[in-house]
């Protein structure tokens, strides 16, 4: 159980926002339990005791004393309890751990163990091992345990082996010599020991230095200055009643003083005055992006507290982005005048004290572009919306994303809600930030960002923004958004995560590096958010598999043991998660405590036979009815393009072998959840098919396309489901069997190293038969078990603190900072805590004809005149000799020669330079193309292999 005392934004956004002066628990309390119906949350609504401690598991306090802190540190330390500190004040954050005298980590890192297949094992002493690959990540003295060895099989159950690496690919173990001999395959797998970790209580943590954990190296000072500062700040609250007040230069050097008095302990050798001044004027502010990043680590602290996975924080980590500040030119003029950092009973208050009421407005006129409304999109724009990014007049912000909803995104994308399933994720979004923000400009599109969309996405698009924002799932569309905003010289905002691991980077034009080309193409690199309804990698097949085992065989099975167990209980809370996923949860449990629950083995095979049908022919076949291969989006641009492979239904062949291992795989799980024992035997599997009968299917005409809002909110409601059958199905549920025990069912937990337990045998033709559906390579067992163990979706802890620290960046840019050491990239792992913010690189720079250029530099030129006549080639060439001095010998569309400066392309020289671009590729110059982007080489400098592009503007 877990107590988060004095709950305020750290951890959470709820979507209803109107209800100012209630208790924040209480309103809290029904959002949270509609986040998950699963996990009870309750409110408490009184004073903290240590009655109440004794409780839970792990205690969280934010906003909190000092004298608190330690007394209930010290209580929960003495009793076994994980006591966790988490705090913000402006742009500054704390976070603290006490896991207790002795903690077992099960798992430090959370890394997918090394392993390695097998050529050879000797029958020696010591035995030898050759492999076919190098044997990366083991070490000498580390265990390793062996799987599928033929042969010497004694191996496979001999336990842990300790090793002595003897080779790039071979190594050393047991004695072998009286093992059965080794005849082919196996796999070594490195087997993780837990480690113990002993914590002090806060009030000992307090003196030990040695205990800070640094989040930017280049501010080590800072961190040690804030570990005062923040204590100081508690004697100041409790000195005079209140925080320091906003710009009060008089607060701020009495904070000073407390700081300074209280480093006569801790005798500092660099105390940064300037960091107390700043925490001291900024101390009122309750910024959402910095709530986000501290929130975001704190709740993964939360996690480890429960599981003993990952190494926990030891123990005190302080952050600070004061950098996000206005620059110390940016202050300057009537503006920023003290008046305007005062609160006005405005929403954005808690901002407003940090930089000021013009700042606000500024913000709220930013015209953004969001790509991605996935994990971290939809914390984007939750973060959006409580900054007020684009609501106000003038600002807009524009979210595309393609992919629809489905119910494994509810784990960490919060602005969806069961009753979303199937709908379009970015209309949702949308719709979700603007109950939360009613003053949001934002419109929704379903489109792929890539060439096809750039009838949509083009230069007036472009050149309407002020900044974008990247939440991609994969390296090719970030690549492709990062030459856009380059080519139309606009800021980018990149993150991504995978798993516990996050990354942000801040291109500014003209001062950093962009994202760049991809670099490496790491087969490790497995996209976070893969497109389930769109699957264009075995990798997407592999982890839609997995979603499908959990649904069929884990969560089903759990819904009906917590019917069996809660009764009515249970109704209640299913029927508050929309009628449309109750009709489906209901139907499923009555559907397994009633008429359709299997009476023995022929009723699996006939279930496992017609969800075959479900899946592979009658889904696919209504996917395509709604979208069919010539459906073109809102924008008027082919759906069915890009990554969007085009599916095709399969039908049923019981001389198939893969066909009938997903029969006999699904139907032998869907016997064990009911405890009914199945068979491998395919003969008599396939008589029993023989007599099952397939009901005819014919696609739903009322499933449509929404093209605009008013749409999407008219039909959101209209869906298949059937109220009279809801009504009627809570009616015979109302009163749970009086044989409940007799029911209850038994929920597979998959494992992917049992060979015999059918889990493996599902995932491999689920995912092969989607892979056929879609015309995706399939996988054999082997590359499927490698691969679906190293699919790590993404998770909400990471994503939260990535799309924080974006949204720190974002402040920077809207202020127009000039500095390159006022920006931050950042890498973290949450696993280890580790959390690494750096200055980005400045762009690579080249020099052509004595002059310094970088990637941000280009020839522009405006191709037409007043008169609205295009230039001409020959003006074009002379253009650039007379602005640049620089005479051109060739110009290039691509790999197409526009003019090679010889006798044969003198014709060419007086028509307009759109004509003679199409005379050298052979096509029409694209209607909505405005800009065409050129690369020329020059008499000046014919060695220089780098040309800053001639970007011809004639729309």
């Amino acid at each position: 159980m877990l107590l988060c005392y004095s709950s305020s934004q750290l951890f959470v956004c709820l979507r209803l926002v109107s209800h100012l002066g209630q208790n924040r628990a209480l309103i809290s309390q029904p959002q949270l339990s509609a986040l998950n119906p699963h996990v009870c949350v309750s409110a408490h609504t009184g004073k903290l005791n240590e009655k109440l401690l004794l409780q839970f598991q792990v205690v969280v306090l934010t906003d909190s004393s000092l004298e608190d802190q330690q007394r209930f540190g010290a209580f929960c330390h003495s009793n076994g309890i994980k006591f966790i500190v988490a705090d913000t004040k402006g742009l500054c954050g704390q976070l603290f751990c006490d896991f207790g005298k002795e903690f077992e980590v099960l798992d430090p890192d959370g890394e997918t163990p090394p392993s390695v297949m097998i050529d050879n094992i000797t029958k020696t002493d010591p035995g030898v091992v050759k492999c076919s690959e190098p044997v990366n990540g083991f070490v000498d003295g580390c265990s390793v345990s062996f799987s599928e060895v033929c042969g010497m099989k004694e191996l496979n159950e001999y336990g842990p082996v300790e090793i002595k690496v003897l080779g790039p690919d071979s190594f050393s173990i047991c004695d072998t010599s009286g093992f059965s001999a080794y005849e082919k395959c196996g796999v070594a797998t490195e087997v993780k020991n837990s480690k113990t970790l002993t914590f002090k209580p806060l009030n000992e943590a307090l003196t030990d230095l040695e205990l800070l954990v640094y989040t930017d190296h280049g501010k080590i000072s800072n961190h040690q200055t804030l570990h005062l500062a923040f204590q100081a700040l508690h004697g100041f609250v409790k000195q005079e009643g209140r925080l320091p007040e906003a710009r009060s230069q008089s607060d701020a050097e009495l904070l000073v003083a407390l700081v300074k008095e209280l480093n006569k302990v801790y005798k500092l050798e660099q105390l940064d005055e300037e960091v107390v001044r700043s925490l001291s004027l900024t101390a009122r502010g309750d910024l959402a992006p910095i709530n986000a990043f501290i929130g975001g680590l704190a709740a993964q602290e939360v996690l480890k507290a429960c599981s003993g996975k990952f190494s926990p924080l030891q123990q005190c980590l302080y952050f600070d982005a004061l950098e996000c500040l206005p620059e110390d030119n940016q202050e300057d003029g009537e503006q920023w005048r003290e008046s305007t950092y005062l609160p006005s009973g405005s929403r954005y208050d808690g901002q407003a004290v940090v930089f000021g009421s013009a700042f606000q407005e500024k913000l709220g006129k930013q015209r953004y572009f969001l790509v991605g409304a996935g994990a971290i999109g939809c914390e984007l724009l939750k973060n959006f919306a409580l900054i007020g990014l684009g609501a106000g007049q003038g600002g807009h912000i524009t979210v595309t994303d393609m992919d629809s909803i489905e119910r494994s995104n509810l784990n960490r994308q919060f602005l969806f809600r069961s009753q979303d399933i199937g709908r379009q994720k970015s209309e949702v979004a949308a719709q979700a930030v603007r109950a939360m923000n009613p003053s949001m400009n934002i419109t929704a599109h379903q489109n792929c960002l890539d060439p096809d969309s750039e009838k949509v996405y083009g230069y007036h698009f472009f050149m309407g923004l002020d900044g974008v924002a990247a939440a991609l799932d994969n390296v090719e569309a970030r690549v492709y958004l990062d030459s856009r905003c380059v080519h139309h010289q606009r800021p980018l905002l990149d993150g991504g995560t995978l798993g516990t691991k996050g990354s942000t980077l801040v291109v500014v034009p003209h001062l950093t590096q962009s994202y760049g080309p991809a670099k490496t193409n790491s087969r490790d690199a497995i996209p976070l958010c893969t497109l389930k309804n769109f699957p264009h990698r075995i990798e997407h097949t592999l982890q839609w598999a997995k979603d499908q085992f959990e649904g069929l065989f884990k969560q089903a099975a759990e819904n009906v043991n917590q019917y069996l167990g809660e009764g009515a209980g249970f109704l209640e809370r299913t029927l508050g998660r929309g009628e449309a996923e109750a009709l489906e949860v209901l139907e499923c449990v009555w559907g397994a405590v009633g008429m359709q629950r299997p009476r023995g083995w022929d009723d699996c095979v006939g279930w496992a036979r017609r969800q075959w049908e479900t899946v592979y022919n009658n889904d696919i076949a209504q996917l395509l009815h709604c979208f069919p291969p010539k459906q073109l989006t809102s924008s008027g641009l082919p759906f069915w393009s890009g990554t969007k492979r085009c599916p095709n239904p399969l039908n049923f062949d019981p001389d198939n072998t893969t066909h009938m291992d997903y029969v006999v795989a699904a139907s032998n799980l869907y016997g064990q959840i009911y405890g009914i024992v199945g068979t491998r035997d395919i003969s008599a599997i396939k008589s029993v098919l023989e007599k099952v009968h397939i009901p005819a299917f014919t696609p739903k005409s009322a499933v449509k396309i929404h093209l605009t809002d008013e749409e999407m909110e008219e039909d959101k409601n209209s869906g298949d489901f059937d109220t009279e059958r809801l009504e009627e199905l809570h009616k015979k549920l109302s009163s749970p069997p009086m044989n409940s025990s007799d029911l209850q069912m038994h929920p597979m937990v998959f494992e992917k190293d049992d060979d015999n337990n059918f889990h493996m045998d599902y995932i491999v033709a689920a995912s092969n038969l989607r892979a056929e559906n879609y015309d995706i390579p399939t996988a054999d067992r082997h590359k499927s078990k490698l691969i679906a163990g190293r699919i790590i979706p993404a998770i909400a802890t990471t994503t939260t603190a990535v799309a924080g620290l974006m949204c720190l960046e974002l402040y920077k840019l809207v202020q127009g900072h000039k500095r390159i050491s006022s920006y931050r990239s950042a890498f973290i792992n949450l696993a280890v805590q580790y959390c690494v913010l750096s200055e980005p690189l400045g762009p690579r720079r080249f020099t052509f004809a004595g002059k310094e250029y970088s990637l941000w530099d280009d020839f522009l030129v405006q191709g037409r005149r007043e008169s609205g006549q295009e230039m001409t080639l020959g003006e074009l060439l002379e253009h650039i000799k007379q602005e640049h001095h620089l005479q051109v010998t060739g110009l290039y569309y691509g790999n197409a020669v526009v003019y090679d400066g010889g006798s044969n392309h003198k014709e060419r020289l007086a028509k307009s330079v759109s004509e003679v671009v199409s005379l050298a590729t052979k096509t029409e110059v694209p209607e909505h193309l405005c800009v065409l982007e050129m690369f020329a080489s020059f008499a000046e400098d014919e060695d220089c292999e780098t040309f800053p592009p001639i970007r011809y503007l004639f729309k």
